[in-house]
């Protein structure tokens, strides 16, 4: 071995061996999707095998250059990659997720105490087998670089194969066209690298200065009060409130709400956030909701214990860290810390005008578990893997649900808080940032993209509650994440140029 090591080999094969480790040890998802989308015989097979071809072409071409002109440093980029590679395939593997610009934002926007529920001891093997070992190989073995002739004449080769390949499938462009999306997110090392780039590129954008909408034209001389919760990942179906055969909302069902049926308009947190701060389907950067209160003289306070929002530029924002200062007493573990010293807050506020954002973590995976107090294990036995896809089923249903019957209890307890403050009319709306995958058609979490997403991640609750009896709401009216930007200005009695009646879960009428 010693032997083997030390002999000097040349870059040829080096670029060679690691492309063929690459296409075997981190593709297999890739090939799976691609089988599972094309028909049998001789054109599928010569789709599977030009797909093969122009990796191994590509991922040559990549490593000798790279290996050529960067030497030891190359080295190093690689050795990255194949660390990279190995992460990414575990969560590929484990979590069935697809890499989009989308899922580059959800990772580098995760904070460390979210981030590190997803590990497990697999993620070891998969660094140490898949990871740390081509690097062994990358940094032991003595190369023979050779000349620029042989460079050129190498890595020219590679690309006339893969422009050849593509020729010969020229009949299977639009098939690859149409699966390239899905295709694409699976392809190591290019769809972390690359969509890292487009995610990066769409954040100087969005992050550009805000769009400020038009001033309100008056407000209403009422006290008003309205508190907005933006739930995690919490999916419709799991909500006794909408028929789900385990009692998970036993407080609400007792608490006179409206259960509204509504669909997220996105599957991962930075974009469901935007969607219900935002006044209409938009990708530009407009005044998000609380902003534009703000600026128009409404008191807001934004509480939270989680994270994705668009820049938020008020005078009251405060982390869970913030408000177990303030309130020693709470546990910012869970949600609950949200509420602490809350009802103080409302009642020293001076303003006729407040809106209360409350942005919970409730039911976030894949450590369901770790999401309630102990005291809301209503249903056991409960998953206590991030390994979701060993999980038993029923346990990780369970773990879920008990997120559900936490949840339950926070709407409750904001709605018993503003029933104690009747010199204000008070209104609660809870919306979900988007659904979760549980198992169903082998999915689990988030982040699908929406052109191919299931039902569970889409489909989320929205729940209102109201001390006004007269702000009728109609059960029957299907809503969405846009709606909830109008209906807070029609509650709050606020008056905008921007107000759209087709968007006001108050003004699609309905006895309640």
């Amino acid at each position: 071995m010693v032997k083997f090591l030390k002999s000097q080999t040349d870059l040829t094969r080096v670029a060679l061996v690691l492309s063929l480790f690459t296409l075997a040890a981190y593709h297999v998802p890739f090939f799976r999707l691609a089988l599972d989308n094309i028909e049998g015989g001789f054109n599928g097979a010569l789709i599977i095998g030009s797909l093969a071809l122009v990796m191994l072409g590509l991922n040559f071409f990549f490593y000798y250059l790279v290996l050529f002109l960067g030497r030891f440093v190359g080295k190093c980029i690689l050795a990255f990659t194949f660390l990279a590679d190995a992460l990414t395939l575990y969560f590929i593997n484990t979590y069935h997720v697809l890499i989009t610009d989308k899922m580059m934002g959800n990772v580098f926007n995760t904070q460390y105490s979210e981030a590190s529920g997803f590990f497990s001891w697999a993620v070891v093997w998969y660094l140490l087998l898949l990871g740390v070992v081509p690097c062994i190989y990358l940094f032991a073995r003595k190369f023979d670089y050779g000349s620029w002739r042989r460079f050129f004449a190498r890595t020219g080769l590679a690309l006339a194969v893969i422009v050849a390949v593509a020729l010969v499938n020229m009949q299977n462009w639009p098939w690859i066209d149409r699966h390239i999306p899905k295709l694409g997110s699976l392809i190591m090392p290019w769809s972390y690298t690359v969509n890292t780039v487009r995610y990066y590129n769409s954040e100087r954008e969005r992050n550009r200065k805000e769009i400020l909408l038009p001033d309100v034209e008056r407000m209403s001389e009422s006290r008003d009060v309205c508190v907005l919760i933006i739930g995690e990942s919490a999916r419709r179906a799991n909500f006794s409130l909408y028929g789900y055969d385990k009692p998970t909302n036993p407080l609400l069902e007792r608490d006179s709400v409206t259960a509204l049926v509504a669909d997220a308009s996105a599957t991962y947190t930075t974009a469901g956030v935007k969607a219900i701060l935002d006044h209409k389907p938009t990708n530009k950067l407009y005044e998000i909701l609380p902003n534009y209160l703000y600026r128009n003289g409404v008191e807001v306070i934004w509480r939270t214990n989680n994270w994705g929002e668009p820049p938020v530029h008020i005078g009251r924002y405060l982390k869970a860290g913030n408000i177990r200062d303030l309130y020693p007493d709470g546990d910012p573990q869970y949600d609950g810390i949200l509420l602490a010293g809350l009802k103080e807050e409302i009642l020293a506020t001076e303003k006729d005008k407040l809106l209360i954002v409350l942005h919970t973590s409730t039911s976030h995976g894949p450590t369901y578990y770790k999401k309630y107090p102990p005291e809301f294990e209503v249903f056991r036995p409960v998953c206590r893997t991030v390994e979701m896809s060993k999980a038993d089923p029923e346990e990780l249903m369970n773990a879920y649900d008990n997120t559900i019957v936490y949840t339950d209890y926070l709407i409750h307890s904001v709605i018993d808080l503003l029933r104690e403050i009747p010199e204000r009319r008070g209104c609660v709306i809870f919306v979900s940032d988007h659904g979760e995958s549980l198992g169903e058609g082998n999915l689990y979490m988030h982040g699908v993209p929406m052109f191919a997403a299931p039902k569970e991640q889409i489909e989320i609750p929205f729940i209102v509650w109201t001390s006004d009896r007269t702000m009728a709401v109609n059960p029957d009216e299907k809503v969405g994440q846009y709606h909830v930007f109008h209906s807070v200005l029609h509650f709050l009695g606020i008056e905008s140029p921007v107000y759209d009646a087709s968007l006001d879960i108050f003004a699609l009428g309905g006895e309640r």
